[in-house]
């Protein structure tokens, strides 16, 4: 009988109590969306907003629109029962079901605009596995595109002449700017502390 008592002890600490307060969102479109606490503080930036102010309060996300907010939503709900799995670097396929899960690879294949906008959310509101999830998507997608593709896809002006677009790519070169780069930005670290 102690056995079953403990094993039933057991069970009931095993029970997560969800926070079901509802959450304010403010969006960039000026609508207010509300979500549960349990739901939106997988969001780094939001909890430490709700830990720090409480959630009585609006809180505004100047830089999202619903639609993308709505879709941050429906990622976090996911993750409560459905750890993403680790995408691994760099990535060993195109096709994002071969990296991750189907449910996961479905929710990302949207079109480029929608994927931008959902890694500027994610990495504003502190979601790594979003964040992950949609540079997994546009490395994907940019991993296959020549230079003019790539220009043409995401609207980049191209501003090199005819005489550096032709001037030959030296890796060794940009290597060496890069390494005075950084040891200029530690040489002025150093300074600025002493």
């Amino acid at each position: 009988m102690s056995e079953i008592v403990d094993n039933q002890l057991q069970i009931n600490q095993n029970i997560e109590v969800r926070d079901n307060r509802p959450v304010k969102l403010l969006t960039q479109d000026g609508e207010i969306l509300e979500v549960p606490i349990y739901v939106i503080e997988q969001s780094a930036l939001i909890k430490g907003m709700i830990d720090d102010g409480g959630s009585e309060e609006e809180i505004p996300l100047q830089n999202i629109t619903m639609g993308v907010l709505k879709l941050v939503i429906e990622f976090l709900e996911h993750l409560i029962n459905n750890q993403p799995p680790e995408i691994e670097k760099p990535l060993r396929s195109n096709d994002l079901e071969d990296v991750t899960t189907e449910w996961f690879a479905k929710f990302i294949d949207r079109d480029d605009d929608t994927v931008q906008d959902l890694v500027l959310a994610a990495n504003y509101m502190d979601i790594k596995p979003l964040l992950e999830l949609s540079c997994a998507k546009l490395g994907a997608v940019i991993r296959g595109l020549t230079i003019p593709e790539f220009r043409k896809r995401f609207n980049i002006v191209n501003d090199f002449t005819p005489e550096e677009e032709a001037e030959p790519f030296d890796e060794a070169r940009i290597a060496e700017l890069h390494e005075e780069f950084i040891k200029s930005q530690n040489s002025e670290t150093q300074a600025s502390t002493q």
